[in-house]
């Protein structure tokens, strides 16, 4: 009797040691995307205005996929100066709503990101979201 609860006391902690270290996919994505600062958005739960103007349809998914594909560079601790007409992304991921500023600058955009009672700032690299001069 003793033996059997050695072995099934042992299997068990292998298991829980797999299950820790290498968890399945979903999990793992599920996890990460708990502290993602760059989320990828989605267009069902998405607004996007420019200066009070709501754009929709092939616009309002090109700004959203521009968005998407951008490249995250660095987060900023000491939030920059904001200048200029903000693009403003309204979004629900998951449960949260989430507003994000973007403002366009030569060489890179930054994003204010605001969910809760957070602001989170951040910079991005995106060459055709930087140069198309409709969206922002």
């Amino acid at each position: 009797m003793a033996t059997w609860a050695w072995v099934l006391g042992i299997f068990a902690i292998a298991i829980v040691k797999l299950l820790v270290s290498c968890p399945p996919t979903f999990v793992a994505d599920w996890f990460v995307g708990k502290f993602e600062v760059h989320p990828k958005l989605d267009e069902e739960n998405v607004t996007v205005n420019i200066d009070g103007k709501y754009l929709e349809g092939d616009e309002k998914r090109k700004v959203i996929n521009e968005f998407n594909k951008a490249i995250f560079l660095e987060k900023y601790y000491v939030h920059p100066e904001k200048s200029g007409t903000p693009l403003i992304i309204d979004a629900k991921i998951g449960k949260k709503d989430a507003r994000f500023m973007v403002y366009r600058h030569k060489d890179h955009i930054d994003v204010f990101k605001q969910d809760n009672k957070k602001t989170v700032a951040y910079s991005l690299y995106s060459e055709s979201f930087q140069k198309n001069p409709v969206t922002i």
